[in-house]
């Protein structure tokens, strides 16, 4: 029995590595999560959420220069590296964008960056602020190389960060309609009659919810906020994977290998759990790559109304809500960019879902 399950599994394997758009989808998946775990040893501006702002240079163009001056604080904060490494760095620092500068009478006399052709604002601060009196350690020249959004941030960080809460929400949402789905369908395919009647009354109504609007006003009763949204899409997405899982089991349970355990005194739930669900994968994998490229659109769509995750945090829906207008303005990369990033995302989990489908599909 293991070394035909082996066989199978081996087999679905050999099918999959065939499917060219599969396997590429995957690594792209991959190399997203592992974007989204180390976003900030990636990103240019390591700050927690590439929240530095600098607004004399919002709304650049790709691969824009500026040289910036950063201003050491009088204040020290320890922070571990496992919190750098996850949250981003507590910068105390204040950088400011300028576009020369000299020294005089122990102070360094800098003019601030201005646009447009103005001129900016001279000021002077003194060199003794610098550490040893190395101010040249603190003046460095910056490329922004997808430019920087309306209030001067890092586009390219604000990306690659925001590339966390849509790359994450497909898990934890997944995860959370996997477990009501199939508990709930299983419950109602196995044992039918009056319990199958109210479970699929329930889900028929869950179902006549628009997804969107059940989403909000789950998200409104929790409260605004980062795992919030989290929790509200996967309440949205069981009755999918519930309507699936019951119907798998209403023709399974049927089966001699079902009749057998039966038989052989099991309980129900050893039958469900060791016998059905393990037969029935297949379909439910597929659901849930799809579930995936659904979860992450729902969080888009939440994130571009403003009920989403909420500023500071970086989000490619709230980016494209940010810089929607920007597109007839002649900048449209603002908001193109995190949209790309969504279709390309969103793309991948469909393709991996048709793979896997064919993969794992018996007939072929």
């Amino acid at each position: 029995m293991s070394n035909n399950s082996g066989s199978l599994t081996k087999l679905a394997l050999q099918k999959f590595k065939k499917n060219f758009w599969g396997v590429l989808s995957f690594w792209l998946i991959v190399i997203i999560g592992l974007i989204s775990v180390f976003a900030y040893v990636i990103a240019p501006d390591d700050s927690q959420n590439a929240n530095q702002m600098h607004l004399s240079i919002h709304s650049k163009s790709p691969g824009f220069k500026v040289t910036l001056l950063s201003v050491p604080s009088e204040l020290e904060i320890e922070q571990s590296f496992v919190s750098k490494l996850f949250y981003g760095k507590l910068k105390t620092d204040t950088e400011i964008p300028i576009s020369k500068h000299k020294i005089y009478n122990q102070k360094l006399i800098y003019t601030e960056y201005a646009s447009d052709g103005l001129i900016g604002v001279e000021k002077s601060i003194d060199i003794s602020r610098f550490t040893n009196k190395d101010y040249k350690a603190f003046i460095k020249e910056k490329t922004f190389i997808f430019g920087t959004d309306k209030y001067g941030r890092d586009l390219l960080s604000r990306v690659l960060i925001g590339s966390r809460i849509s790359f994450f929400i497909g898990f934890i949402a997944v995860f959370i309609s996997l477990v009501i789905g199939i508990v709930m369908g299983s419950i109602a395919g196995y044992y039918g009659g009056k319990v199958d009647a109210v479970i699929m009354w329930i889900i028929n109504v869950t179902w006549s919810i628009p997804t969107l609007l059940l989403v909000i006003a789950i998200t409104l009763a929790l409260g605004k906020g980062f795992w919030q949204v989290f929790i509200a899409v996967g309440l949205t997405m069981w009755v999918e994977v519930a309507r699936v899982v019951r119907g798998q089991i209403i023709s399974a349970k049927e089966m001699q290998y079902v009749t057998a355990a039966r038989a052989l005194g099991f309980n129900d739930y050893r039958i469900i759990t060791k016998h059905i669900l393990p037969n029935i994968m297949a379909p439910i994998i597929v659901i849930s790559a799809a579930n995936f490229a659904a979860a992450i659109l729902i969080e888009s769509g939440l994130s571009f109304l403003g009920i989403g995750a909420q500023p500071p945090m970086s989000s490619w829906g709230a980016m494209i809500k940010d810089h929607y207008n920007y597109i007839i303005l002649g900048k449209p990369y603002l908001a193109l960019i995190p949209g790309l990033c969504i279709m390309i995302l969103v793309m991948a989990f469909m393709l991996i879902g048709n793979a896997l489908r064919d993969a794992l599909d018996v007939k072929t």
